[in-house]
């Protein structure tokens, strides 16, 4: 877990803000068959006692399928659904969209960006009149999701309240240390060095060269 998540709000970064739709990572079919396999592979790893999968609930795996399969869009990368959009894809109540989308945070399994527009309102001022102010208005979230491939698109950092740090999405690769350098000479075998040097003072002599 993040460990900016163990700290009190009002010390935690900031979630960015953006205007518009936000950017998006696009992902292919076997992309996103990986961000499945690694919440799979999350789940049995951090499975505790009494936990019939992980920490990662039922509900929790189909608010991802929902995200990534029905909501998600591969070229463009954009995914910025309603939570009532969600919750009627992975058929179950706004509240667990909420949780779940925590818990997948939580994961560094996404990430996510608060969507804002700026609209134009008419509203009477202190003294009655009628003026045109700018209104803030939040809209949905924007989802990024992180390919757990080491050199895929969005492993980087994100502006987040929970920032990635390094993924327990980093799924650890296993790097085979390169064998050290031996000494070739040393590890060939004694008789055919023998046999070379003594194939070597032969030609030699047949043309009258001094071997050293």
């Amino acid at each position: 877990m993040p460990e900016t998540t163990r700290l009190p709000n009002h010390l935690r970064p900031r979630r960015e803000k953006v205007f518009g739709a936000a950017r998006g990572i696009p992902l292919d079919g076997n992309a996103k068959a990986r961000i499945m396999v690694y919440a799979r592979a999350y789940n049995a790893k951090h499975r505790q006692p009494g936990q019939h999968r992980g920490p990662l609930t039922r509900a929790i795996m189909e608010v991802l399928e929902a995200l990534l399969w029905h909501f998600h869009n591969s070229k463009s990368g954009l995914c910025f659904p309603a939570y009532e959009a969600i919750a009627v894809k992975a058929e179950c109540c706004r509240d667990t969209v909420y949780e779940a989308i925590k818990a997948l945070e939580d994961a560094n399994i996404l990430t996510w960006v608060n969507r804002i527009w700026r609209e134009q309102v008419r509203e009477r001022d202190l003294f009655g009149k009628w003026v045109t102010n700018w209104r803030i208005i939040r809209t949905s979230n924007a989802y990024l999701f992180r390919d757990p491939l080491p050199c895929a698109e969005g492993r980087e950092g994100t502006k987040s309240e929970n920032p990635a740090g390094t993924l327990n999405q980093d799924i650890s690769v296993n790097k085979k240390e390169a064998p050290a350098p031996t000494d070739t000479l040393t590890d060939m075998d004694k008789g055919l060095l023998k046999a070379l040097h003594s194939l070597g003072t032969a030609i030699a002599d047949r043309e009258g060269v001094a071997v050293t």
